[in-house]
């Protein structure tokens, strides 16, 4: 008897440890086009990152080569002046090298795609093609960014970005158009990620329109403007109600959401073993509310294969409250976690304390940003966790 309790005590106990390996969080890292290590340079960056990330245990890289309305891939659509400065440093095309290498040793990699964001790039070719009536507005009629602050901004602080308008359906198909030609002409990617899939953040911010009089609501494009007044009758900058404020609002979030699911329908007809994420607000809430990016609602339709949470603090307490909070969000898609390396330079045991935090919570992943803030002591840390 005592021996056939021993025998179901380990049998209970090998499920066990097998289930813990089974849910242990895949590991990514944001690789950005501003990377210190000009990845996109030369094989020789290539390969330092593909050691990099087989000694870190990273199997999924997030390659960032659409930003700012700049193409750092061959594209016929957009201004390829960076491409063509990675043509003449690497000599050759390094996304195709990158993805071969990648494949080689088991590692994915993503698109990664600003897509609203076009910096402060007023030169983007979305603009010189249509012309600035593309930007989202805020209920001034200002564009987002700073570049004319007056005297009203001592009150909130404006994101440094020019934002396109979702509600525009020029930029909706101008931004699939951009997506389509990435997938089309890198096949070797194993998906999309969606960065800027959002209206501008403001601070402070404000919970919907009813609060229009007070900080800035965006979303207020003279396309968009037409479009909910053709469609409800109704002049969201005249509002006097609440229904009408949360007509408004499920409007602006709705631009958002269908501008994700166009994307997502183009990728899946290229190939439905092509994931698309999206990097999103970590609080659900406050995307919801504020910037109008339901990503819960992106989960619990489809319409993304996952999120992850650019949760970039020091503050351990809110990365649990935070995480353990959106991880109740998963619907039919999953959560990662990101993770600000960039924050935690010089202060190794915040580093391991949040990356335990995390990985006790069980994510389905965890991404680090960004690639140049991976020092050896990190690599060698997570090459053992």
């Amino acid at each position: 008897m005592k021996n056939k309790l021993t025998l179901i005590s380990l049998f209970f106990c090998l499920i066990l440890t097998q289930d813990i390996f089974a849910q242990a969080p895949e590991k990514g890292v944001w690789v950005s086009v501003f990377s210190n290590k000009r990845v996109l340079y030369s094989k020789q960056a290539v390969n330092e990152l593909l050691k990099v990330s087989k000694v870190a245990g990273i199997s999924q890289i997030y390659l960032q080569v659409y930003q700012s309305g700049r193409a750092f891939y061959n594209s016929k659509i957009s201004d390829q002046s960076k491409y063509k400065e990675i043509i003449a440093s690497a000599g050759i095309d390094i996304i195709d090298y990158l993805l071969q290498e990648a494949k080689k040793n088991n590692i994915k990699v993503f698109a990664w795609v600003n897509l609203l964001s076009i910096g402060q790039n007023m030169n983007a070719d979305i603009i010189k093609k249509l012309g600035d009536s593309v930007l989202t507005r805020d209920q001034y009629g200002r564009p987002s960014g700073r570049k004319d602050p007056n005297e009203s901004d001592k009150y909130y602080l404006r994101e440094e970005h020019l934002f396109l308008e979702p509600g525009d359906q020029r930029v909706a198909r101008y931004l699939t158009a951009i997506v389509d030609e990435i997938i089309a002409r890198y096949p070797l990617f194993s998906g999309v990620h969606l960065d800027y899939v959002r209206y501008p953040m403001t601070v402070p911010f404000t919970p919907g329109s009813r609060f229009k009089d007070y900080g800035l609501n965006y979303g207020y494009g003279k396309e968009d403007i037409l479009r909910f007044r053709e469609r409800t009758g109704l002049d969201p900058l005249a509002l006097d109600n609440e229904k009408n404020f949360t007509l408004w609002d499920n409007w602006r979030r709705q631009q958002v959401t269908d501008l994700v699911r166009r994307i997502l329908k183009r990728v899946k007809e290229r190939s439905a073993d092509m994931l698309v994420s999206s990097a999103v607000i970590p609080s659900g809430e406050r995307a919801y509310s504020s910037m109008f990016q339901d990503w819960p609602g992106w989960l619990e339709e489809g319409i993304a294969d996952y999120v992850v949470l650019m949760n970039y603090t020091l503050d351990n307490q809110l990365t649990r409250e935070i995480v353990r909070s959106s991880l109740s969000l998963r619907q039919k898609g999953k959560v990662f976690a990101g993770m600000g390396l960039f924050l935690m330079k010089g202060d190794p045991e915040n580093f391991k304390e949040q990356y335990n935090t995390l990985t006790q919570l069980s994510p389905d992943g965890i991404v680090f940003f960004a690639y140049d803030d991976i020092t050896p002591d990190i690599a060698a840390y997570l090459s053992q966790h």
